[in-house]
């Protein structure tokens, strides 16, 4: 992480940016809201195919800020590029992406979170935010949301927000954070069962049937998904729900396919049970 230093007059979301990446810590700007940019026209709901280091493994070389936590990069030339200067004049904070530079933050939302880490987890560096603290720990796992009350994981696929170098020594990422992220299988209700749906009337051949098609569309919805700050469970029951109305009828849909859908709500903190009720619920809506 880069030092603690004074910016100079001027644009301080830059300056701060260009300090990360000189540190090979990947940055981007967040707007009001201290949310990411959205994508360009061109970019929008992913039909360029992704960033190259998103889980879907795309192709797309914009140069604008797009794609959330995948915009984050070390590259001097980007972060100043010209298609980054108008974020730059907008931007409310600086992000960065912890496990692109190796990094694990977890972030402590409130007092008894932030107890509960002085008493339960190895001492690294912290830094404090508005409600708590961050804890930051040498090392990447998966992201995961709610592992416990008011603690989040922010690490691959994810952002966290640059409040200053902190204090104390970065440590290793001990066992006990990379546990909160193991779901426990849920006693009662079981795994999804295969999805079976009707086939298109007249057993003609799917228009959707094509691997690009089918696999962006997934990929899509596993964005969407992983994307959500707030009502996890109303995006994924909206999500599941346009992934039915488009493929569910046609008889695209596969196991596989939905276990992507699932493994990306339980990586936001859903329940299989949770996963299966709005699954089964999109259903009833389409009549399928």
């Amino acid at each position: 992480m880069p030092p603690h230093g004074v910016h100079p007059a001027g644009n301080s979301h830059l300056a701060a940016a260009l300090d990360l990446a000189a540190a090979d810590v990947p940055a981007l700007p967040l707007r009001d809201g201290k949310l990411p940019f959205g994508n360009c026209r061109a970019c929008a709901k992913n039909v360029c195919g992704g960033r190259p280091n998103m889980k879907c493994a795309g192709t797309c070389r914009c140069p604008a800020v797009c794609h959330a936590w995948a915009a984050a990069t070390t590259d001097p030339s980007v972060i100043t590029s010209p298609p980054w200067a108008a974020a730059w004049r907008q931007a409310a904070a600086v992000a960065y992406h912890p496990g692109g530079a190796g990094l694990t933050v977890l972030d402590l939302d409130n007092p008894d979170a932030v107890a509960w880490a002085r008493s339960e987890l190895p001492a690294t560096r912290t830094v404090a935010t508005t409600r708590g603290e961050h804890w930051i720990y040498r090392g990447a796992m998966r992201s995961v949301n709610g592992v416990r009350d008011g603690v989040d994981i922010k690490s691959t696929m994810a952002y966290a927000r640059w409040l200053g170098p902190g204090t104390g020594t970065i440590t290793a990422l001990p066992e006990i954070v990379r546990a909160l992220a193991v779901k426990e299988p849920s006693p009662v209700r079981p795994a999804p069962q295969p999805v079976t749906v009707p086939a298109r009337p007249g057993g003609g051949e799917c228009r959707h049937r094509t691997p690009t098609y089918l696999d962006r569309g997934i990929a899509m919805a596993e964005q969407r998904i992983t994307e959500a700050r707030s009502a996890v469970h109303a995006t994924v029951y909206r999500t599941f729900l346009a992934v039915l109305s488009t493929h569910g009828r046609c008889g695209c849909l596969t196991d596989t396919h939905v276990a992507r859908l699932f493994t990306a709500a339980q990586t936001k903190g859903e329940s299989v049970r949770h996963c299966t009720d709005a699954w089964t619920n999109a259903r009833t809506t389409l009549g399928l």
